[in-house]
């Protein structure tokens, strides 16, 4: 429990213990400031949702990239970000965050994250193409060494470190939630935040607060509010957030001045199952579908007329299943596919990863992922497995309490695609095989891929369906901030020591990601926010 205090004196006030509050509270303290931070979690969710995260980061011109050939470039990498986001050019601060982040990416992410001693693999991976290769247009997507957890850990063990070392100078709450912000004489004061053990309530006293408390959208009811109109709202959804990023210091925020922008933009993904642990109501983990499954709607029939493949558009994917007539979708595929290509998303499912088991790593990359497949087969009542696509469609209709599974319409929809291998590789014409031709022409995404083939070819089986739906991520919008990440008025002026950081701030400017991201520009975007808050701070 957190010990009770009742009030604190600071030079800067951080409200939100994630990946952004946690660097802007670090840097500030290296700063020689004294810093309170304040987190609504326990003390062993201290990082928040980078806590659980796998570490992908859209990072432009780092050696990586060098050795393996990318001709990348700021200039190259903007042009792709406001292509691919729809990004408007006259969002003066949205547009000026996002270069921002292409320009400063490798020495304020890369470098410094480096110097704290934490690396990536080897490979850089290539993600969000685009369906027409409207969005990366080469291979950004960098991955830690140890995932986000270990990134977390590392910072936020400098932090204590650092608040140590500087005569106690850091002051760390958990469990308390900040109620009210304080203004006076023109600036801000600090803020009034409640122990959520005790109920008792703790004055904070501060010339400077750093809003860094997540998105908006961690509530359902907030995401369902802010949903973009002119798209499709599923009936249910899974949470792939928490719901203590509820957006509510942002509508205090408001009181004050601040500009919530873009909040029906929003970073989902399309395929998420239930977490067989769940540490909320609603928790869902968010799969990296296969490449080479096949995604089926409610009744075993293919998506189409254009087939849904993961890797190249995600919001597009979103999109897609949102239009469905059944809240989920299937993904049908075998075990041969599922050992290749099957895993989840974050670090709780990549122990080989997150534990820095490379020897662990290269085997389960080489020969198969059968830890993770047989997990699942054990733990999640969504992943089916059968030897026979009538079994299969039976266990499906059992899962469900429908018969919308046909057997003969799943057999006829499996031959069909297999039709495409009949008369030779030569003569393939389907866009899933298409796809994923040209994502195995890069030799990292070749390693995870598998080979176009028919779903039925001998010694593939047994045959594998998982239910998915559609999980809540990221809000894109957040409070307008300028390259200070000071927060803004209506007039676009900085309420005087008010600032925002990390998916708070749309991780830059209310927006700076637009209505697509590049992916991967998450967790560097919180650590490019927070260090300009900081630096923007030690000046004065």
């Amino acid at each position: 429990m957190t010990p009770e205090v009742s009030h604190v004196q600071s030079d800067v006030l951080v409200i939100g213990g994630g990946l952004a509050g946690i660097v802007a509270a670090l840097e500030c303290l290296r700063a020689g400031n004294r810093v309170a931070l304040v987190d609504r979690d326990t003390r062993e969710r201290f990082g928040g949702l980078a806590l659980w995260a796998f570490g992908g980061m859209t990072l432009v011109g780092t050696p990586l990239q060098e050795r393996a050939g990318i001709p990348d470039s700021a200039e190259r990498a903007l042009r792709d970000w406001v292509r691919f986001g729809e990004l408007d050019p006259n969002d003066t601060w949205p547009y000026l965050w996002a270069q921002h982040y292409v320009e400063r990416s490798r020495n304020d992410v890369h470098d410094w994250l480096e110097a704290h001693g934490i690396g990536f693999l080897p490979a850089v991976n290539w993600v969000e193409r685009g369906r027409f290769g409207e969005g990366n247009s080469l291979p950004r997507y960098h991955v830690i060494w140890g995932t986000a957890q270990r990134m977390v850990r590392t910072l936020a063990d400098a932090l204590r470190a650092a608040g140590a070392g500087a005569g106690g100078k850091l002051t760390l709450l958990h469990r308390h939630s900040v109620i009210g912000l304080e203004y006076g004489l023109g600036r801000m004061a600090g803020a009034t935040a409640r122990n959520d053990d005790t109920g008792a309530e703790v004055r904070l006293d501060a010339p400077v607060v750093v809003i860094a408390t997540g998105g908006i959208n961690g509530s359902h009811a907030q995401a369902r509010r802010n949903w973009p109109i002119q798209q499709p709202l599923p009936t249910q959804m899974l949470n792939g957030a928490s719901p203590l990023s509820d957006g509510k210091l942002h509508q205090i925020a408001t009181g004050f001045g601040a500009q919530i922008t873009h909040a029906g933009e929003m970073w989902n993904y399309a395929a998420g199952i239930p977490h067989p642990k769940p540490h909320f109501p609603g928790h869902g983990l968010s799969l990296i579908p296969c490449k080479s499954a096949l995604w089926l709607d409610h009744r075993g029939r293919r998506i189409g007329p254009e087939p849904l493949v993961t890797g190249f558009d995600t919001n597009w994917l979103c999109r897609r299943v949102a239009e469905q007539d059944a809240h989920w979708t299937w993904h049908l595929l075998n075990r041969r596919i599922a050992l290749k290509e099957f895993a989840i998303s974050g670090a709780e499912h990549n122990p080989r990863i997150r534990d820095r088991q490379f020897l662990h790593f290269l085997r389960e990359t080489l020969l198969g992922n059968a830890r993770l497949v047989d997990q699942m087969q054990r733990e999640v009542p969504q992943f089916l497995v059968d030897d026979s696509l009538a079994g299969l469609a039976a266990r499906m209709n059992a899962l469900t309490g429908h018969e919308h599974i046909d057997p003969d319409i799943l057999q006829a929809t499996v031959d069909a695609f297999d039709a495409n291998f009949i008369d030779g590789k030569t003569l393939e014409n389907d866009a899933q095989i298409r796809a994923i031709l040209h994502a195995r022409q890069w030799r990292p995404d070749r390693l995870r891929t598998c080979k176009p083939a028919p779903l039925q070819q001998l010694g593939a089986g047994p045959y594998i369906a998982i239910q998915t739906q559609l999980i809540t991520r990221k809000s894109l919008g957040g409070l307008r901030t300028d390259l200070d990440s000071r927060v803004l008025d209506g007039n676009d002026q900085p309420i005087d020591g008010l600032y925002c950081v990390g998916e708070a701030a749309g991780f830059g400017g209310g927006g700076s990601c637009g209505k697509r991201s590049l992916e991967g520009t998450f967790l560097p975007g919180c650590i490019l926010t927070a260090r300009a808050a900081a630096r923007s701070i030690k000046a004065g």
